[in-house]
C-alpha cells in the first residue's frame, strides 16, 4: 500500500507542477465525521449491534465446546449408533455457527448492510458538502487526507475539513482535531 501511496504523491507533485494553475486542498473526513452527531450515534448502534452478535457466536461455540468435551468423556460408554448420532449434532451445531457468523459480519452480512444503511447518507451529506466548499473556493481537486494517499507534509491554510463542517450545520471543536 505505500508504493501505491508514494504514487500517487508522485502522480499529485508532477500534476501540481505542469498545472500549477489548478488548486488544491484537503480534508480530513475522520475528523468530519467526529463533528456529526448521527455518524457518532450510528458507529454506536452498530458497536452495540456487533457486541450482541459477536457474543452470541461465542456462545454457540462454547456450547459445541461443552457437547464435545461431554462427548469425549462419554465416548468409551456409547454405541457406534450414538457416537454417530452426537458427533452429527457437534457438527451440525458448527456448521450453524459458523453460518451465523458469516450471515451477521461475513461480506455484505447483517453488519455490512447495517452499516450501509446508516453510514451511507451521511457519507453522502459529507460529499455533497465537499463539493459545495470545492464550487465556493474554486477548487479543482481536495483529497482525503485519512485515506490512502500518504501526506508528506501538508500546509494547514489548505484544510478545507472546517469549512465542511460548518457547511453541514455544525461548529468545528479544536479538541478533535489530530496534529
Amino acid at each position: 500500500m505505500k508504493i501505491r501511496s508514494f504514487i500517487w504523491i508522485v502522480a499529485l507533485l508532477m500534476l501540481a507542477t505542469t498545472a500549477s494553475a489548478q488548486r488544491f486542498a484537503y480534508v480530513d473526513s475522520e475528523y468530519i465525521l467526529r463533528h456529526i452527531p448521527e455518524y457518532l450515534a450510528a458507529q454506536k448502534q452498530l458497536d452495540a449491534l456487533s457486541v450482541q452478535w459477536q457474543e452470541e457466536v461465542d456462545n454457540r461455540f462454547a456450547e459445541i465446546e461443552k457437547l464435545y468435551r461431554a462427548y469425549q468423556d462419554d465416548q468409551v460408554l456409547l454405541s457406534e449408533e450414538m457416537r454417530r448420532k452426537r458427533e452429527d449434532e457437534i457438527v451440525t451445531k458448527e456448521r450453524e455457527a459458523r453460518d451465523f457468523q458469516r450471515e451477521k459480519f461475513g461480506f455484505e452480512g447483517e453488519l455490512f448492510e447495517q452499516r450501509v444503511a446508516l453510514i451511507q447518507p451521511i457519507q453522502e451529506r459529507v460529499a455533497q458538502a465537499i463539493q459545495g466548499v470545492a464550487a465556493d473556493q474554486g477548487l479543482d481537486i481536495i483529497l482525503d487526507k485519512g485515506s490512502e494517499v500518504m501526506f508528506l507534509y501538508a500546509n494547514p491554510r489548505l484544510d478545507k475539513s472546517n469549512d465542511i463542517i460548518t457547511r453541514l450545520g455544525y461548529k468545528p471543536d479544536p479538541s478533535l482535531a489530530e496534529n
